[in-house]
């Protein structure tokens, strides 16, 4: 499949892959890149200006059992951290108002509430007020978040940068036919009606009309087909098909500018802002807690300064320390971690991550449909079966003659054939008078005999006999072998299964995922190779959009479905799918649509996909609990519930539970890189 692989990262697409790479720098990952970089720039100068306010706060001296203070030190301390306040907390007070505006309070609004709260109450401490001061807590709270969303934003990024990879692999001219000759010219300037040449072997850098030439062209990228077909004058051509052995020339009707790369920038932009439904849970549960924050203050507030004996600084500060404590420091983690490392990890696993949500919902899998081509099986062929009419001759002798006449051909059977010799380790015998005649076939001269590889409608057509069994299976192509016109034997040949397939069929099976294959080859070819792998179904001779048809009546009945493809024609189905899986090998068209990309092509990885999605979920759903467990306990020891029975939450052991439960939360997020490695 690699001819497929190399080929197709550069359907139909723009060549100023090279000369727009700055600007696409500039343009698609130029807002986050620099919002990625503030975010950076923020926590590091708060970090550095956080470190002289966490010295001077009392509560981190009387826990570390040292003292320092100077005159004005509290002065000191209110200017450094409003300083933080502001400049630090600009984000998430400018989220605040996104969020209300909105009208749906989460994470950002929890982080404005606290730290708007701490920052006011201390002020008003340091100036006069009568209470504690917070300031440690604000800064290390702006600290964390800030890292938080940095991480989250950088884990995005890294995905996107393998589809900028992609961007890169593009072929880099088309020849563009002149009157004063042929001219090489790069892919973006090709227009609308220009003719242009494309030699044997080469990719067709448009669609368009061939105006002279016939060829044989694979195709089995953009149809599902498999086997080459032939075209001639007035047929249409693919971009992004691959022109085998004929030259052509051909009028361009779409031109390359509907481009790749611009395909690839808006992929980037899209992976960028895709946010997953488990961050937006880490978003829900802050949006509880920021009313938590309210009420829970708010009625610390009333007990304490109207239905007690305590005063009303006191009431406030306890309603300002259940205020802060709600808004936990682990929550900011929570999430963002287990994303950069699941989102690292994927990518050096070969699953570039583009839709999040998928990804965590890839655990929920029912059944997978496969596009056959290329997926399940290589997309090349294999030689089945050698076998000999002539009683002079062995099966090595035969392979050995074909494959030396075939080393000329591009063709993908005489690829196969030319394999299939190599893999026996046979020597080739020297061959001279090489001839090929379009749509006959090949011959050449080894050792003074003159040999020809031609079609069964050659054989039709000299009126040779056809032995009975050569046609037994018609998922096979056949060829025959004539030496001095007469039938010397003949090869049968079928796009082989990858090796990876039934290992990786058997896995989703034991998992009880239901696998499915959808082609667009014939009953008998689509059969074959479902007995084989002992899949749960088939579809044959599907065109490409009935494929989407099949997946809707699979998730009318119940299923999740995961839709794997890599052709043009998997497109809509893809899109389609629950989870749409394309294999790295394919069309742009096949990844532009997909949530999630093999770069490796082999169909284990889908089983690995299952596998990281559940891990990766387990982490996110264990680390929100732990970091809004937190709560449970700090929240009413804040408001004073024990208060009469001595038992008052006192910032340092608030500070000690905040900081435990952060901590747990980094640590379990490194532990999914073990049961990733694991895997």
């Amino acid at each position: 499949m690699e001819h497929k692989n190399h080929e197709n990262h550069h359907a139909h697409h723009d060549n100023s892959a090279h000369k727009n790479h700055q600007d696409h720098h500039s343009h698609a990952g130029h807002d986050h890149g620099s919002m990625i970089e503030d975010f950076k720039r923020r926590f590091y100068i708060c970090l550095l200006i956080s470190i002289p306010v966490l010295v001077l706060s009392p509560m981190i001296q009387g826990f570390f059992g040292f003292e320092f203070t100077f005159i004005g030190a509290s002065y000191v301390s209110a200017t450094l951290s409003s300083f933080i306040f502001f400049y630090g907390g600009w984000p998430f007070l400018k989220g605040l108002k996104d969020e209300l505006s909105k009208g749906d309070p989460g994470m950002m609004t929890l982080i404005a509430i606290a730290i708007t709260v701490a920052w006011a109450y201390s002020t008003a401490v340091v100036f006069g007020l009568s209470g504690k001061v917070f300031y440690w807590e604000l800064v290390t709270l702006i600290d964390i978040m800030l890292l938080g969303h940095w991480i989250e934003m950088k884990s995005v990024m890294g995905a996107s940068k393998a589809l900028e990879k992609l961007a890169e692999l593009m072929p880099s001219e088309a020849h563009l036919v002149t009157e004063n000759g042929i001219k090489d010219i790069k892919l973006n300037e090709i227009h609308k009606g220009d003719i242009i040449l494309i030699k044997p072997g080469e990719k067709i850098p448009a669609d368009g009309l061939i105006v002279d030439g016939e060829s044989e062209l694979d195709e089995s990228a953009l149809t599902g087909e498999s086997k080459p077909v032939t075209k001639t004058i007035d047929d249409q051509v693919i971009g992004g098909a691959i022109n085998i052995d004929g030259s052509l020339k051909v009028k361009v009707n779409t031109a390359g500018e509907d481009s790749y790369l611009n395909k690839v920038i808006k992929l980037v932009k899209e992976a960028q802002q895709t946010k997953s439904k488990t961050q937006n849970l880490a978003d829900k549960a802050a949006g509880i807690l920021a009313y938590v924050a309210i009420l829970g203050g708010l009625t610390t507030l009333t007990y304490w300064w109207f239905f007690s004996d305590q005063d009303f600084n006191f009431a406030l500060e306890r309603m300002v320390t259940v205020m802060i404590i709600t808004c936990p420091h682990a929550l900011g983690l929570a999430v963002p971690l287990v994303s950069a490392i699941s989102t690292t990890y994927s990518a050096k696993n070969g699953l570039l991550i583009r839709n999040r949500t998928a990804f965590e919902n890839s655990r929920k899998i029912t059944a997978i449909v496969f596009d056959k081509t290329g997926t399940l099986t290589k997309g090349e062929f294999g030689v089945n079966k050698v076998k000999v009419l002539d009683t002079k001759m062995t099966e090595d002798e035969l392979l050995a003659i074909t494959a030396a006449i075939e080393q000329e051909s591009e063709h993908p059977i005489a690829k196969g054939i030319l394999k299939h010799a190599k893999k026996q380790k046979l020597s080739l015998p020297s061959i001279s008078n090489f001839k090929a005649e379009k749509g006959k076939g090949v011959e050449a001269k080894v050792d003074g005999n003159s040999f020809k590889i031609v079609s069964p409608g050659y054989l039709k057509e000299m009126e040779i006999e056809i032995p009975e069994n050569a046609f037994d299976d018609s998922s096979e192509t056949v060829v025959f072998v004539l030496k001095e016109n007469t039938l010397a034997g003949y090869l049968k040949l079928a796009d082989s299964i990858r090796e990876e397939s039934q290992e990786a069929i058997d896995l989703l099976q034991k998992k009880g995922i239901k696998t499915f294959m959808a082609t667009g080859d014939n009953e008998q070819t689509a059969k074959a190779v479902s007995d084989k792998l002992g899949l749960d179904g088939y579809y044959s001779e599907v065109l490409p959009h009935q494929k989407s048809e099949i997946i809707t009546e699979l998730q009318q009945k119940g299923n999740f479905v995961a839709m794997t493809g890599d052709g043009v024609n998997d497109a809509p189905a893809l899109a389609k799918a629950d989870v749409g899986i394309a294999i790295g090998s394919g069309t742009d068209v096949a990844a532009e649509t997909a949530d999630i990309i093999l770069t490796e092509s082999s169909p284990k990885d889908i089983t690995r996909l299952v596998e990281f999605g559940q891990a990766t979920y387990r982490k996110m759903m264990q680390n929100l609990v732990w970091a809004t467990g937190y709560n449970v306990v700090a929240i009413p020891l804040a408001a004073g519930v024990l208060f009469y029975q001595g038992i008052m939450i006192s910032p340092a052991v608030g500070a000690a539970l905040m900081s435990l439960s952060t901590i747990v939360c980094a640590v379990n997020a490194q532990l999914l890189k073990k049961q990733i490695n694991h895997k």
